[in-house]
């Protein structure tokens, strides 16, 4: 019985060795094995861009400019004296004086800024009184409104004539209660319809160059009279210099 007995456990230690061969290789095998590497840290989103105008950039007291933005991959946008606004958009300001508006465009990588300036023109004392104030305003315009001449075949209106237009329109911003008509005038060359459209361009390009400075279009009417309504008839180029006009005229 002893011998049996001795023989099974031989069996047994045979069956087992093997089974504890295995689990210590499997065990020396997991130990030896790396630990997996970290996720790759998260990309950055790009640097953001700003941009910022405001239209008119002149206003008289009172009047309103509009602010314009936009910007590209910002989490966070704010203005001065504003706050916290959308990514890109479009508001009306009122200011009382001449302000510089600064966008801020933030992000994780960093921040853009971008500025706009309203120039604000303080507002004109009440006109005086007058037994005739039509023939006051009318001799008051005459005396101050100042044509704008141009090229040849242009409507641009050249650095020559801003400081015209500058002037025309403080006088306009004086007198807010004038209204008046720009006429638009070309030399005898070219065809009656050509000269026809270059007036009308002419006529246009000074009404929004006296917009910009502040002057309400609506007191502002325009018309074209090509050639046919020349300021000098002879065929020389000074003569042909004069044609070439916007003409302010007073309006009742």
């Amino acid at each position: 019985m002893g011998g049996k007995k001795l023989k099974a456990r031989k069996i047994q230690w045979i069956h087992i060795v093997p089974a504890l061969a295995v689990i210590l290789l499997a065990a020396a095998c997991a130990k030896k094995q790396p630990a997996p590497p970290p996720p790759p840290p998260a990309a950055k989103p790009p640097a953001p861009t700003a941009m910022l105008t405001a239209n008119p950039n002149a206003i008289s007291a009172g009047q309103a400019s509009t602010l314009t933005w936009n910007t590209d991959f910002a989490s966070d946008v704010s203005i001065d004296g504003i706050g916290k606004v959308d990514p890109s958009g479009s508001m009306k300001v009122t200011p009382s004086e001449s302000t510089t508006y600064r966008l801020v465009a933030k992000n994780d990588s960093g921040m853009k800024d971008a500025t706009a300036r309203v120039t604000v023109t303080p507002a004109a004392p009440p006109p005086t009184t007058s037994s005739t104030p039509t023939e006051s305003n009318s001799q008051l315009f005459s005396q101050n409104m100042k044509d704008v001449f141009f090229e040849y075949d242009s409507y641009e209106i050249t650095s020559q004539y801003q400081s015209v237009i500058q002037a025309n329109a403080r006088f306009l911003q004086q007198h807010p209660n004038i209204s008046f008509l720009i006429e638009g005038h070309c030399d005898e060359r070219g065809s009656i319809e050509y000269n026809l459209t270059l007036g009308e361009y002419r006529a246009n390009a000074a009404k929004q160059a006296l917009v910009q400075q502040g002057v309400s279009a609506a007191r502002i009417r325009t018309l074209s009279y090509g050639k046919e309504k020349p300021f000098c008839t002879e065929s020389t180029e000074s003569c042909w210099q004069q044609n070439r006009r916007a003409h302010f005229v007073y309006s009742k």
